[in-house]
């Protein structure tokens, strides 16, 4: 599986050309977006309606935090960022 969209150079740019920068905060997002979809499953499948579940499944967590990292939709404080690598 290759990554096609968003370039990968895009996505380094936003992390400050920093790979594994760019690993952390599009991990800690897609485990909220996961978080998230999750929740509309769950209220999915108490309400009955398949459509819901369908539709929260439809793309992948990592995707969508890489597309939000290269929408510059979401960023990182390289102050906490730092204060959490010591």
């Amino acid at each position: 599986m290759s990554l096609i969209e968003p370039k990968i150079d895009k996505l380094l740019d936003e992390a400050d050309n920093d790979r594994f920068l760019l690993c952390a905060v599009a991990s800690h997002r897609a485990h909220d977006i996961n978080d998230m979809l999750r929740g509309q499953r769950d209220r999915a499948m108490q309400l009955d309606t398949a459509v819901e579940i369908a539709r929260a499944s439809t793309k992948k967590p990592l995707s969508i935090a890489f597309k939000e990292i290269a929408n510059e939709d979401v960023s990182y404080d390289p102050e906490t960022i730092d204060a959490k690598r010591h």
